[in-house]
């Protein structure tokens, strides 16, 4: 659940400005999470989120950017720990994952900033990732061949 809940947590500070921890407690909780403010505090420093400003004076969440190995580490747990099998459907991967995972997993892919990936769309147990061509999908099943065989 703590995975699934970060995955969430990046996507939501990339969708949106998150300017304070009950923002971002309230966002989780529609989302089905249901998490504290002390929840929230762990998880925004276990991730290594920091306030960056915004024109206007506004600060909202982002991640560092020196993150360093620690957040790929933790992205590459995610892909491996939800991933199931996956098919070319030629510039289309389709990723199955381990029931509830498909958003951990998509936000995990989204977040290693592969160039070959345009984007995933992600549902409970399924991910479309839209590759930017039939080539590179070959090349993107192959790494993600290398990390879940680790």
């Amino acid at each position: 659940m703590k995975i699934e809940r970060h995955a969430k947590i990046i996507d939501l500070i990339h969708k949106y400005e998150i300017e304070t921890q009950d923002e971002l407690a309230e966002l989780l909780n529609k989302e089905g999470f249901r998490v504290t403010q002390a929840t929230v505090s762990r998880d925004i420093r276990e991730l290594k989120l920091t306030k960056i400003l915004l024109p206007g004076g506004k600060q909202k969440y982002a991640l560092m950017q020196d993150q360093g190995i620690g957040m790929n580490e933790k992205y590459l747990r995610v892909l491996k720990d939800g991933f199931s099998s996956m098919t070319m459907a030629q510039n289309i991967l389709v990723v199955k994952t381990v029931s509830g995972m498909a958003m951990a997993v998509a936000a995990a892919l989204d977040a290693m900033h592969w160039s070959e990936i345009a984007g995933c769309i992600a549902g409970d147990d399924t991910i479309m990732c839209a590759i930017r061509s039939a080539d590179d999908t070959l090349i993107v099943m192959e790494k993600i061949k290398k990390i879940v065989e680790k």
